[in-house]
């Protein structure tokens, strides 16, 4: 070892992501988690983001070399473009990762006016919604040396409503670290005491955060409904996650959806949990798991429970019926349909043999396709082709 750290690899080199964003969501995660594989597996890596962001929080605590920037001006912000410009020549990175379509403009203003030999990549999180045909944006995703969608639609997606020259887009799933949801370590029953659940009846699952997106207030009222089906059978619903802080919409909306299990009579039979930072307890507590998002283009959690072998009832509907495959690896209804979930979650019920087959199809989907160290093979292989 050198005065001037490690000798590198020829075909590693410093790279650098960028994610200006203040909230805490599935992006900001996977970011992070992005930055700290790829160090892991010896890139040097560097995060930009917002002081005093909790990606920030989080990128510090894990050890990740962390450097901070605003861009007030959006857009038109030159001085942050010289600031950005100063990160990464400082940093000596050669490739600059975004997370987070808004960064894209500060980026391409940094790469064309100040680094034109800077690679720069998007990694894409959300759907494109409207057309993006128009000048700027074409401008804009000239500048780009790759795009990498997660899923093929995604990637579809991008030639129908942009004209970015498709052969620099690139499907790469946003993976995990299966291992913990593999072997979790721990069996139902003692996942079940830890949570606080009750130790028999079979339990129904949905995780993530309070919003009207995120459909809780439909599982409520369909699990009322299934509970009228199967009056014999002892049914518990687990909704585990929390409003995002400081968001007066998201605390309403869990606020609604508690004061809704009261009025149907379910307290005793809906247990609502705040995150943990071990979800896979969560997953080993459940029977049977459930996605009411009304448009998730990429659902992280869909893809932990098919790890955990679970059974999956989902919402046709975003990204997920490109995760899921219908019959095989989940079972999938029309975005509201009462009667069309009851259909799939009963068939759960009565046939549990064939659902926990269709679970361990699902996790074997997931071993093959969602690992974090398929992601990383996949993003480190296109990183060396830009150079």
């Amino acid at each position: 070892m050198s005065a001037t750290g490690p000798t590198l690899p020829s075909a590693q080199f410093p790279i650098a992501i960028l994610c200006l964003s203040a909230s805490w969501g599935g992006l900001e995660i996977n970011t992070v988690k992005l930055a700290d594989w790829l160090r892991g597996r010896g890139w040097p890596v560097q995060l930009i983001a917002s002081a005093g962001s909790p990606l920030a929080a989080q990128a510090q605590q894990k050890g990740i070399t962390t450097c901070f920037l605003s861009n007030p001006l959006r857009a038109v912000d030159v001085p942050a473009a010289w600031r950005l410009r100063t990160l990464v020549q400082h940093q000596g990175a050669r490739v600059l990762i975004v997370t987070q379509n808004q960064d894209l403009p500060l980026a391409v203003l940094c790469k064309r006016w100040l680094l034109p030999r800077l690679r720069l990549v998007y990694q894409q999180h959300m759907q494109l919604g409207l057309s993006k045909r128009d000048l700027l944006h074409t401008l804009r995703y000239q500048a780009l040396d790759a795009w990498l969608a997660p899923l093929p639609g995604l990637a579809r997606q991008v030639g129908e409503k942009t004209r970015m020259d498709m052969r620099r887009v690139h499907v790469v799933p946003l993976g995990i670290e299966l291992d913990r949801f593999l072997h979790p370590g721990l069996t139902q029953q003692q996942a079940k005491q830890q949570l606080q659940l009750p130790a028999t009846g079979h339990l129904l699952g949905l995780v993530g955060r309070f919003d009207e997106g995120k459909g809780q207030q439909f599982a409520v009222e369909a699990f009322y409904h299934l509970r009228q089906h199967f009056p014999d059978q002892e049914l518990h619903l687990v909704l585990v996650g929390e409003a995002t802080k400081n968001h007066q919409a998201a605390s309403a909306y869990r606020t609604a959806v508690i004061e809704r299990v009261t009025e149907l009579g379910l307290t005793p039979y809906v247990h609502i949990r705040n995150f943990t930072d071990q979800p896979q307890v969560v997953y080993r507590a459940l029977d049977v798991f459930l996605v009411a998002s009304l448009n998730e283009t990429y659902g992280m959690v869909t893809i932990e429970a098919m790890a955990a072998g679970l059974p999956i009832v989902a919402t046709r509907a975003g990204g997920t019926p490109e995760i899921l495959t219908e019959g095989k690896t989940g079972l999938l209804y029309p975005l509201g349909d009462i009667q069309a979930w009851l259909t799939a979650v009963g068939w759960c019920l009565q046939q549990p043999a064939q659902a926990a087959e269709m679970g361990l199809r699902a996790q074997q989907v997931a071993v093959r396709t969602y690992s974090h160290h398929h992601q990383c093979a996949l993003t480190e292989d296109i990183l060396r082709q830009l150079l």
